[in-house]
C-alpha cells in the first residue's frame, strides 16, 4: 500500500509500505477513506519530538471503513463506517474506566521506553513516535486499529461526509475537552491563543459551553477571520497589543479562563523571550518556545483556570512559575480523552448544532501530502486543515475538476 512515510527532519515522503496485517484478536483493519495533517504532526515533521525513526508511517485523524476484524472483536464488522480517535485505549483498565483514555495503561506497546522519559507510560498513539507505541499511522491506504473494539466510532449517518467526521478523530473533541476543562460560567471571558485547528473548536466549543465573551489571538489573517466568524472577538498581535486590547476587553481583570492552543511551536520572532527561545533550541539547551505560557500566565486573571491542549514535548526555559503560583492559577492539560466526548460531539454534528467541515480548506490527494506538509508549515494559501484522500491521485483530481466546470458552465 502507500503512506506518506517519516525519514527524518522535515523528510516526508510518498512510498510503499507493507500492508497492515491482523496481529491481535481485537484488531480490526480499516480501509482509509479521509486522513488529515495536524498541527501536531508538524512537530514531527520538525524533529522536535522525541522518539521517531525512519520508516514510521505518520498519521493519527483517519476516517474509513472496517475490511477486516479479529476473531475477538464482536463490536465491528466488514463494511462498517468508522471514525478511528488518535488515542488508542483498552477500555478495560483504571484509567480507560475512569474516561481517561489518553492515559490507558495497556494500549502502549513501548511502556518500558516511555517510562524511562515520563515516568510512567501513557497510551499508544498512531503515528506518533515510538514512546507513544511507535504504531503505524492513518496517513494511508489501510490502518490496523489495535484494540479496535473500543478504539473506534461507528457512524450509521450516511447523510454525514469524511470533511464533517474527520474532524472528530481529533481536532474537534481536543478544542471541546480544552473548552470543557476550564470550567466554564455564563459571565466568563475565555481567551484563546492559538487560530489553527484547535483553536478554531477551541472558539466554537467556549461558545456552546456559554462563555459571555470569546477572544482569539492569532496573527495569520485567515485564521483570525475563521475564529471571528464562528464569534469571537479577534486580537492580531502583529497590528496591536494583546495586553491593551484584553485589559480592554475585560475592564483590566484579565480573562477568566485561558487555552493554550499553540503549544511548542510558537511562532512570535519579534519578542526578547522569543528570540531567546530560538537561540536555546539552537544550542539543545531547551526544546520548546513557551511565548505563549509566558503571555497566559501574565494575563490569566488570579485564581484564573489555564487549559493546555497544545502539544509540548520536552523542556522550557525561562518560564515564570513563581508568577503562576502567586496568581493561584489552575493548570488542566494532556493528550485528549477523545472517546470521552465522542457520542455527545457526533449528537451535536448530527442535529446540525455544528458542521465541523469548517475548518477543512484544502483536499488533496494523498500523494500530495509531503508538498501539503511544506504548504502548512509555511501557512500558505490560507491553509488551516488539509484533508488528504488516499484513493484519489492527481490525474483523477483533475478529470474531477474539469467535470465540475463543464457542470458549472
Amino acid at each position: 500500500m502507500k503512506a506518506l512515510v517519516w525519514h527524518g527532519k522535515e523528510d516526508v515522503r510518498y512510498e510503499s509500505v507493507d500492508d497492515p496485517e491482523i496481529e491481535d484478536g481485537r484488531d480490526a483493519i480499516i480501509k482509509v477513506t479521509s486522513c488529515a495533517i495536524c498541527g501536531s504532526d508538524l512537530h514531527l515533521f520538525h524533529n522536535f519530538i522525541p522518539g521517531m525513526k525512519p520508516g514510521d508511517v505518520l498519521g493519527h485523524e483517519a476516517v474509513g471503513e472496517v475490511v477486516e476484524v479479529g476473531k475477538d472483536n464482536k463490536a465491528l464488522k466488514a463494511g462498517d463506517r468508522v471514525v478511528i480517535p488518535f488515542t488508542i485505549f483498552c477500555g478495560d483498565c483504571d484509567q480507560c474506566r475512569r474516561g481517561n483514555y489518553s492515559v490507558c495503561q495497556r494500549s502502549n506497546r513501548n511502556k518500558e521506553m516511555a517510562e524511562k522519559v515520563f515516568g510512567h507510560a501513557t497510551a499508544g498513539l498512531f503515528g506518533y513516535t515510538q514512546l507513544t507505541g511507535g504504531y503505524d499511522g492513518g496517513q494511508a491506504e489501510y490502518l490496523r486499529v489495535p484494540f479496535a473494539d473500543t478504539t473506534h466510532l461507528k457512524v450509521n449517518d450516511s447523510t454525514l461526509s469524511d470533511e464533517q467526521l474527520l474532524p472528530l478523530a481529533d481536532v474537534f473533541p481536543t478544542g471541546w475537552q480544552a473548552a470543557a476543562q476550564c470550567d466554564i460560567e455564563p459571565t466568563d471571558t475565555v481567551a484563546i491563543w492559538g487560530g489553527g485547528a484547535v483553536g478554531q473548536f477551541a472558539v466554537r466549543s467556549a461558545i456552546l459551553l456559554g462563555a459571555r465573551q470569546v477572544i482569539c489571538i492569532e496573527r495569520v489573517p485567515e485564521r483570525l477571520e475563521m475564529a471571528v466568524a464562528g464569534g469571537a472577538i479577534g486580537i492580531n498581535p502583529d497590528t496591536e497589543s494583546v495586553t491593551e486590547r484584553l485589559t480592554e476587553l475585560t475592564g483590566g481583570l484579565g480573562p477568566d479562563k485561558c487555552i493554550d492552543a499553540v503549544g511548542m511551536e510558537a511562532h512570535e520572532t519579534t519578542t526578547f523571550d522569543s528570540m531567546l527561545d530560538r537561540a536555546l533550541q539552537l544550542s539543545l539547551m531547551a526544546t520548546d518556545r513557551a511565548h505563549v505560557l509566558r503571555e497566559i500566565f501574565y494575563h490569566c486573571r488570579p485564581a484564573g483556570i489555564v487549559s493546555i491542549p497544545g502539544v509540548y514535548g520536552g523542556i522550557i526555559d525561562k518560564l515564570n512559575f513563581g508568577m503562576a503560583m502567586q496568581k493561584a492559577l489552575t493548570f488542566k492539560m494532556g493528550q485528549t480523552h477523545v472517546a470521552r466526548w465522542l457520542p455527545h460531539l457526533l449528537r451535536l454534528v448530527e442535529e446540525g448544532k455544528i458542521d465541523p467541515s469548517f475548518v477543512v480548506t484544502h483536499q488533496k490527494p494523498l500523494e500530495d501530502g509531503p508538498g501539503m506538509y511544506r504548504t502548512f508549515r509555511n501557512k500558505q494559501d490560507g491553509c488551516i486543515k488539509t484533508i488528504l484522500k488516499p484513493g484519489e491521485t492527481r490525474k483523477q483530481e483533475k478529470t474531477d475538476e474539469r467535470s465540475d466546470l463543464v457542470g458549472a458552465l
